[in-house]
């Protein structure tokens, strides 16, 4: 039972909503901490670059893990990871080095969850594979949706951040005990109707054989299409209300509500997507995504004030790309997959930082519209390395995932 296909996807979509709600629960305490420990922004902005250095770490390590161990070994240590994480966060007090280590810790098991998640389903669903990916995405929306809710109902209950935290360990605990559970078997199973994947099962990674794929020329264009999505995603998401409330003249409560907009079509665009995606193909998916938000994007910032609706719009369209270019990576390239979505989800982690640095650096010489502006150019770079993909014909292992 514990081993059976439906309770690992079930396992493997609750751990995206963990992921969801973990990730997205510093930001509306954040406010809380900075307050309750007289803390300064810097001294903020380092408590956040400590959980994502956690999570590019993870990311590194955890692929290689996903090969040796599996994909239900990797989640199992994300569990661990977590749990032990936020059950330090909530005794660190006021000492500062000590919240540093407990936000890196969660970093690491977050970044544990996005790479054992994904090469779960991979290793499941040899067929629709697309579907199930975009569907595991879909769950981080939702507990990226409930976690502000969660967070505000107990700030005003007068509950301390440490103690939200600690609340939290009750819905983190499930997550390590469902994979240990799991481990009780040693068989993965995939769809009968298909050939299992070669390379997810542990003891058949070989390091010159991800060297030469994760470091090859079609790989390097599959890490430029995803940074550059992901560099378009939390560029919006990170400076959005702000550019609503100095640019358009909107409270910051209202400018809320766009940001909040913006992750509902997320969620949205990545459960309907779920459906049409093995119709359509994956590249031709990913192509009208990245027009479509482009063309929302552009509205939404040089458009009348009727227009801005078309910035959460973007969201909708946007939503499908990650999850789709995992699948096709996954669908070209069987052997070694965890340590190639590893590399693949640590060029997305860099997409982020460049992308949230670079509008607001440009931001602050030329603006906030040229700065937001930039997240344009980051689709058409998307848009670039998704044509020379589509255009390939060299050194493919496996059919053209179009």
């Amino acid at each position: 039972m514990f081993a059976s296909r439906k309770f690992l996807t079930a396992g493997g979509f609750f751990s995206f909503f963990i992921f969801g709600f973990m990730d997205n629960l510093k930001g509306p305490l954040l406010p809380e901490i900075l307050r309750a420990e007289t803390l300064n922004y810097s001294q903020g902005g380092t408590i956040v670059l400590s959980g994502y250095l956690g999570f590019i770490a993870a990311t590194l390590l955890t692929g290689v893990m996903a090969d040796w161990l599996g994909s239900r070994g990797v989640l199992l240590s994300a569990g661990l990871s977590l749990l032990l994480g936020v059950a330090a966060l909530s005794f660190s007090g006021a000492n500062f080095g000590a919240i540093l280590a407990s936000m890196g810790m969660i970093g690491f098991g977050l970044g544990a969850i996005e790479v054992g998640g994904n090469s779960l389903m991979v290793e499941l669903y040899t067929v629709n594979r697309a579907r199930y990916l975009n569907l595991l995405a879909t769950c981080h929306g939702v507990g990226s949706l409930l976690v502000p809710l969660y967070a505000a109902t107990l700030v005003t209950w007068e509950f301390s951040w440490q103690d939200i935290y600690g609340c939290s360990l009750g819905l983190v605990v499930i997550l390590p005990t469902i994979f240990c559970l799991s481990q009780l078997s040693s068989h993965t199973p995939s769809e009968p109707d298909s050939k299992a994947p070669s390379g997810t099962a542990a003891g058949r990674w070989s390091w010159q054989e991800t060297l030469r794929i994760g470091f090859s020329p079609r790989m390097g264009w599959y890490y430029v299409l995803l940074a550059s999505y992901v560099a378009v995603e939390l560029g919006l998401a990170a400076w959005l209300v702000e550019y609503l409330h100095q640019n358009r003249d909107m409270t910051v409560a209202h400018a809320s509500l766009y940001l909040s907009g913006f992750f509902v079509m997320l969620m949205l665009g990545r459960l309907l997507g779920s459906f049409a995606v093995e119709r359509i193909g994956y590249f031709r998916m990913v192509g009208l995504a990245l027009g479509g938000g482009s063309l929302c994007i552009a509205a939404g910032l040089f458009g009348s004030d009727r227009w801005i609706g078309a910035l959460p719009l973007s969201g909708f369209f946007l939503s499908i790309v990650f999850p789709t270019v995992t699948a096709s990576v996954s669908k070209l390239y069987q052997q070694n997959i965890g340590s190639l979505l590893g590399l693949l989800f640590t060029a997305a982690g860099i997409g982020g930082a460049l992308g949230s640095w670079s509008v607001g650096v440009i931001g602050n010489s030329q603006g906030l519209q040229a700065g937001m502006a930039v997240t344009l150019a980051y689709c058409l770079l998307g848009l670039l390395a998704l044509y020379v993909l589509s255009r390939w014909r060299g050194d493919s292992p496996a059919a053209e995932p179009v």
